[in-house]
């Protein structure tokens, strides 16, 4: 038998090889796991015992993952996001978008950023979204003259945005592997995801106001509204959807009051807009949106507005479906994967553009996609139980306590683990491997230490770890050698463009990344204000 110091650096080297000959992550770290059993019990396990003992644990580890009924959201959120990649939906919201920004310094690149966010506030995914946005933006800011580090930087940076926003696929793997509340992940990434977004839109107004020919205007179109007109067709637009959103919010409110299902319960949570209390705050809200849109804007104007921002009532409509299933009390996590996808395939039919082939392609690379992860879920698994039945985690908890480091020392020295495996490994595998080591540790610590400007809640170190370890994984979409966004780029990027002006155009990006990290380590309640 091998000890377990011994064991972890064979384990560790042996899968870096293993991933530097190209075997894939899944088949490596099932491999792993049996030779891990083996160093440590000896031959019995592959052959006396076989069945039983530690493979017996091992099959159970497996088995816990894949009947875990939250687990159905993954294929389903990525087969939302394939049908939304091939329908012309974002599309329509790109082209409305665009039409209220684009005469503004760095448009173009600022509405790429907001589509992201809109896109992964639908479906959670992160590869369709830099390939769609590749497809759609990146060949009109260069023919309009834009930097091409910049377009590259802006399409990648914010395509990658699903790792951070809800409904994002690797907050729910986390809450899968941690048992940590999924819905309270999604609840402490918004602010945090909205920054980061934020902090990307404001690198691009403040780099093409310093140097305007990284970013030129667009010619004027004839007849295109100018100034305060057009902003006054956006209130328009703004004011007749509110309206329509206020209107049905109070329906439901008085639904729930004249059916007694928004009684006040102990140790129920309230329904968001749907309390009693929450009726005369709706129809206040209602009359004013109908204020402004008839006395204010006019009706000439806002029919205008609402034709030029027609595009972007089908996302808006999916995202109130997804997370206002989620958030109202409707629906959990899985449901409203499930209702996500009916809203995009109605809204596809409503539209004439959902055809037998845009379903079958979708579902065909949902089948890939999702095979992929369930592979690597399966070895991940085993892998994380044969280094657990190994003594692994607390021998690795035990040599990082040990090293008599304060509280931000040692989470600083786990985030440089996750960002260097981040170049070279999958999420999933990260979060399957990863965690069940690292998250026992941080709970133990002290919560009062963690953090310079602020602490976090004993209760809630689980979530900020689980939000602080997704914007690792945003750096590490980006990350060279292997970051993913770059190859989904550069598949639909033009010939001239190499990896390495990709690469190239990642540089400020990634800095900005790493800002948003640096705050969240810093300051921990921006991520549980509101838990």
């Amino acid at each position: 038998m091998v000890d377990i110091g011994t064991l972890s650096l064979v384990v560790l080297l042996l899968m870096f090889v293993l991933l530097a000959i190209g075997m894939p992550l899944g088949f490596a770290s099932a491999f792993l796991a049996v030779v891990t059993l083996y160093l440590k019990f000896g031959d019995d396990i592959l052959f006396r015992s076989f069945g039983q003992g530690p493979f017996n644990v091992l099959g159970q580890a497996v088995y816990r993952q894949m009947v875990n009924y939250v687990l159905i959201s993954v294929p389903l959120f990525i087969f939302m996001a394939a049908l939304l990649e091939r329908s012309g939906i974002a599309r329509d919201m790109y082209s409305s978008l665009n039409v209220w920004l684009s005469r503004t310094r760095g448009g173009i690149a600022i509405v790429t950023s907001i589509m992201a966010v809109i896109m992964a506030a639908m479906s959670g995914i992160i590869g369709g979204e830099v390939v769609l946005l590749g497809l759609i933006a990146l060949p009109q800011m260069l023919r309009l003259g834009y930097n091409q580090n910049l377009a590259i930087g802006t399409i990648c940076a914010s395509g990658s945005l699903g790792t951070m926003i809800p409904p994002s696929i690797v907050l729910i793997f986390y809450g899968l592997v941690t048992e940590t509340s999924i819905k309270a992940l999604f609840t402490a990434s918004f602010l945090p995801g909205f920054m980061l977004a934020t902090f990307f839109i404001v690198y691009i107004i403040i780099r093409t106001q310093l140097d305007p020919d990284q970013a030129p205007l667009p010619p004027q179109e004839p007849g295109a509204p100018e100034g305060n007109e057009k902003r006054l067709m956006f209130l328009g637009f703004v004011s007749r959807f509110g309206m329509w959103i206020t209107g049905v919010l109070t329906l439901r409110a008085l639904f729930f009051t004249v059916t007694g299902n928004n009684v006040i319960t102990e140790g129920v949570d309230p329904i968001f807009l749907g309390m009693v209390a929450d009726i005369p705050w709706l129809i206040g809200t209602f009359v004013l949106f109908g204020v402004i849109m008839y006395f204010i804007v006019g009706m000439e104007r806002t029919a205008k507005g609402w034709e030029m921002g027609y595009g972007l009532i089908a996302p808006i409509v999916v995202i109130g479906v997804v997370l206002g299933s989620i958030y109202g009390g409707i629906t959990g996590i899985t449901e409203a994967a499930g209702m996500g996808v009916v809203a995009v395939f109605t809204i596809g039919m409503i539209r004439r553009e959902m055809t037998f082939e845009i379903v079958w392609d979708a579902l065909l690379r949902t089948l890939k996609s999702t095979g992929t992860i369930i592979w690597v879920t399966i070895g991940a698994a085993a892998l994380a139980a044969a280094y657990t039945l190994a003594g692994g985690p607390t021998y690795v908890a035990n040599l990082i306590v040990g090293a008599d480091m304060p509280t931000m020392g040692i989470i600083l020295v786990m985030m440089v683990v996750f960002l260097i495996m981040g170049m070279f490994m999958d999420w999933v595998g990260i979060v399957l491997l990863i965690m069940p080591v690292f998250l026992p540790i941080v709970v133990r610590l002290p919560a009062e230490e963690i953090g310079w400007l602020g602490s976090v809640d004993a209760r809630y170190v689980p979530i900020w770890f689980g939000v602080v370890f997704c914007m690792n994984m945003q750096v590490s979409f980006l990350s060279p050698p292997f970051g993913p966004a770059a190859f989904y780029l550069k598949s639909v990027a033009p010939a001239h463009i190499s990896l390495t002006d990709i690469f190239r155009g990642f540089l400020p990006f990634i800095a900005l990344q790493l800002l948003a990290l640096t705050v969240l380590l810093a300051w921990p309640p921006i991520v549980t204000i509101f838990l």
